[in-house]
């Protein structure tokens, strides 16, 4: 079956059918392991029977927290293919947000790793809950005693019955993951993503030449919608994914040459930190036929830099994790509309609107909105904040709102201005500054803060406090410092959270009606930098 051909599959299917007609190619490398097709469908099978003994199925949420592995990524498979939805958590947060997450989601089953069992463990700050987590069946994936042993589990007596699962019929508007995009302190927003969703990046795939020669390697997080993009339609396709925990420029450069790698997904911080590595130019990176980039800005002279050093096209996505309205820029194609992020890829209807809602005119600058086939359900248990961001046209059409503001030129080409929700993209994941606000709030000592985000070498981009002291008879000797300020903040923040530093300010600057200025207190940073 070629998936560029056909309607719709579930992707479990297309596993199978590949281990049927291919079985030896190798669909999973993490380091010196290598798993092909059938064995791929073997583990698939034997997880869809054990969450079947557990009667989990559609209608379920199976949560995975853990860095990526060949396990995590056959579990995830596993999980489809019994019809439950993927709930992928993020490893990097805190025991308050991985909580949080995990009463949200409710999930039947919790695959995680000794990190994740770590953090689930750890003291809880803040005002979220333990709630379900002690009660959580936990299996664990990396052979350590974070819970019951896979290998135990996928060995339970099947009570007389066969390693072939029950199949599942998949509907293409059944949840296939709930990826969620914010929640320290307050309350997480999960992104419920359907299969039909998915099954649009799979059929754009053809186009970006998938196929079962596609060699895809992977530095993001598997939780990543970014990583998801790609991981997906390779093997949809019967491709190979090359699964690279943690990122390291060195490292990266020898498994491209090594495996001879044709596509990849990077966000911008990491072309910089290739680019600039010592050894970027002593490796053979030409088997890379497509590299693509999204999740943060991409600057035009980076982009031009990686065009000019490095073969092979440079594709960049312009979009949501709630999905809505993509746009793309073929960079290679275009060199000079490398400060836009392209034009809307094709079935995608993308418009701009302004404060009341109304469509702008033509030139003009508004909030991007965006329909397209793949678009999320909603925010899982939250209609409140899913028609937050939504916008329907006057037919009725729903949009999803992205909260950026852009511009169109004559060409059609996306100018992205500024970002109205003023989320902060470090290192290609996304901080959001109530989070952080949040956290300095609950000290005595502050009394009024805003959060910023500031340009950064490191990270694309970092996060910053502006914090008013409150006042009062004696204060001033008791109140921290900012440095004492940034220590008690930052061990209650995610790692990938981390404030930079924080600036003592007599009052935050506001609008007549009372909104923070945030664009002033950047350019106040950028001013003394």
């Amino acid at each position: 079956m070629n998936p560029a051909q056909t309607s719709f599959a579930a992707l479990a299917d297309l596993v199978h059918q590949h281990a049927k007609g291919a079985p030896r190619r190798v669909a999973l490398v993490e380091a010196e392991r290598e798993l092909d097709y059938a064995g791929l469908a073997t583990m698939m099978d034997r997880v869809a029977c054990g969450l079947q003994r557990a009667n989990v199925g559609p209608g379920c949420t199976v949560a995975i927290c853990a860095t990526a592995s060949i396990e995590y990524a056959a579990v995830f498979l596993g999980v489809l293919q019994a019809g439950a939805a993927v709930a992928p958590l993020a490893t990097g947060t805190t025991a308050a947000a991985l909580h949080a997450m995990l009463k949200d989601c409710d999930p039947s089953l919790l695959f995680l790793d000794e990190a994740a069992a770590a953090v689930l463990d750890g003291p809880v700050l803040g005002a979220a809950t333990r709630g379900v987590a002690p009660a959580l069946v936990r299996i664990s994936l990396g052979g350590s005693a974070a819970g019951f042993a896979l290998q135990a589990w996928l060995d339970e007596p099947a009570g007389g019955s066969a390693r072939a699962p029950e199949p599942v019929q998949i509907a293409p508007q059944a949840p296939f993951n709930i990826i969620y995009s914010s929640g320290t302190t307050g309350v997480p927003k999960g992104i419920v993503q359907s299969h039909a969703m998915r099954w649009a990046h799979v059929r754009r795939g053809a186009s970006y030449g998938y196929s079962p020669r596609t060699v895809t390697l992977l530095s993001t997080p598997l939780y990543s919608n970014t990583t998801l993009v790609v991981f997906v339609p390779t093997l949809a396709f019967g491709g190979t994914v090359v699964l690279m925990p943690k990122f390291d420029a060195a490292r990266y450069l020898a498994l491209v040459e090594r495996h001879r790698v044709t596509h990849t997904m990077l966000v911008p911080v990491q072309y910089q930190r290739l680019l600039a590595h010592s050894e970027f130019g002593r490796h053979d990176l030409r088997s890379l036929q497509v590299k693509f980039a999204t999740s943060a800005p991409f600057s035009a002279a980076l982009k031009a830099e990686v065009l000019d050093r490095w073969p092979g096209q440079l594709i960049e996505f312009y979009g949501m994790t709630e999905g809505g309205g993509t746009c793309i820029l073929e960079a290679h194609a275009h060199r000079d509309k490398l400060h836009t992020v392209g034009r809307p890829a094709e079935g995608h209807d993308i418009r701009l609107i302004d404060e009341s809602g109304a469509e702008v005119a033509a030139g003009a600058a508004g909030e991007v909105v965006g329909h397209s086939p793949g678009m999320m359900t909603g925010y899982y248990h939250q209609p409140e904040k899913t028609r937050e961001t939504e916008w329907f046209d006057p037919s009725g059409k729903r949009f999803i709102r992205s909260g950026d503001i852009g511009r169109f030129d004559a060409q059609g080409f996306l100018t992205l201005i500024d970002r109205r929700k003023d989320l902060i993209i470090s290192g290609g994941f996304n901080v959001y500054p109530s989070d952080l606000e949040a956290v300095l709030r609950e000290h005595p000592g502050v009394a009024d803060v805003a959060v910023v985000g500031v340009p950064s070498e490191r990270w694309g981009e970092t996060p910053v406090a502006f914090v008013v002291p409150r006042a009062g008879p004696g204060q001033r000797d008791s109140r921290p410092t900012p440095g004492e300020l940034l220590l008690w903040s930052n061990s209650r923040l995610a790692k990938l959270q981390r404030l930079h530093s924080i600036e003592f300010i007599a009052e935050l600057p506001r609008s007549a009606i009372g909104k923070v200025l945030k664009r002033e207190l950047r350019q106040r940073f950028q001013a003394r930098a």
